[in-house]
């Protein structure tokens, strides 16, 4: 009697043994990242913070303790990934950030595979209606005094550019563009806060005043500054960049040439990092967001929906309105963990 209670108590022990072994199973390869941390950084650009959240929402479902999000700019930005001082960022501009990524240790310390977001486009738009009267469609039409008096904002003779803010990467570009095009003694490159540049010459336009700005796609200005109905792309005179693509031609493949490269947004990550997990790794690789998507968000933000909790309500509709496709991303990594 007593051997046949303990073979039944070990029958029991065996199969609540195999039961957890196999719930175990099942919940390391739900949760690969069970344990592990990660930092996500971005830049001073709020707008990237919905496309940093959608990648942060997906590690977490996978398992890993996401951290909040830390603020850098680009250069050293891509100099804490690699020390592993952070664990990735969402919005590495590719190619314009191609020396910041070399400079960082390249492939060798950074992990960069997959397109997150494609076709960015960059460049110099002037308002339409000066555009027309003065026949205006090349920047270095600013190489004319008279002509660059007409942007002139702040009465010093000078045409007044709404650039770039210093550490972003456009900077270097249009500062080798203002020698390139001989734009030195009729331009003025303004930097500092984007933002409030941008604010700035958004209320000029809306009093009727010439402007000339730089931006970039995907971003909320070209959703109240429209190019082609408001504002014009100003084309330059030929190709001419800073740095390792000196010799890079800048055309678009419609022959415009608005003087910066068609640009990728794309996660990179601590290279260590991405070899030790094949599934955050799967899932930089994957991810995939429109050009659209960011915009029409980022144009929410601009219209006042611009607090955390606001953008963390846009990053959960979207995941809602495309759960097929993010569980799809989902299973592709934890597939690539097994």
């Amino acid at each position: 009697m007593q051997a046949t209670l303990d073979l039944k108590t070990c029958t029991r022990a065996a199969l609540l043994a195999a039961m957890t072994a196999a719930t175990g199973g099942a919940l390391a390869a739900d949760q690969p990242g069970e344990g592990v941390e990660v930092q996500p950084i971005k830049s001073s650009i709020a707008e990237e913070t919905f496309q940093t959240l959608l990648v942060m929402k997906a590690l977490e479902e996978l398992g890993y303790d996401v951290k909040d999000i830390k603020e850098i700019e680009y250069a050293a930005g891509h100099v804490a990934i690699a020390n592993g001082d952070a664990t990735f960022m969402a919005a590495h501009w590719d190619p314009l950030h191609v020396d910041f990524f070399e400079e960082a240790g390249g492939d060798e310390k950074l992990y960069r595979e997959g397109v997150y977001s494609s076709g960015s486009i960059q460049g110099y738009l002037i308002d339409k209606e000066t555009a027309e009267e003065h026949e205006i469609a090349n920047i270095e039409a600013l190489k004319d005094p008279e002509v660059a008096k007409l942007f002139d904002a702040d009465g010093d003779g000078k045409a007044d550019l709404a650039g770039c803010t210093p550490g972003w990467g456009c900077e270097k570009v249009i500062e080798h563009h203002m020698d390139a095009y001989e734009l030195r003694d009729t331009v003025t490159h303004n930097q500092g806060s984007y933002s409030a540049i941008i604010a700035d010459t958004i209320a000029r336009y809306e009093q009727g005043e010439p402007i000339f700005y730089y931006t970039w796609t995907p971003y909320w200005v070209s959703g109240v500054l429209v190019p082609g109905e408001d504002v014009v792309w100003l084309q330059v005179p030929f190709s001419s960049l800073p740095g390792e693509r000196e010799d890079v031609d800048t055309s678009l493949p419609d022959g415009s040439n608005y003087g910066f490269q068609a640009n990728d947004q794309r996660i990179i990550a601590n290279k260590a990092f991405a070899e030790e997990n094949p599934a955050a790794a799967e899932l930089f690789a994957i991810m995939k967001l429109s050009n659209n998507d960011i915009s029409a968000q980022n144009l929410r933000m601009r219209d006042g929906e611009d607090s955390e909790s606001d953008i963390e309500k846009h990053a959960d509709a979207w995941i809602a309105a495309n759960r097929e496709k993010f569980d799809a991303w989902l299973e592709r990594a934890r597939a690539a963990a097994e």
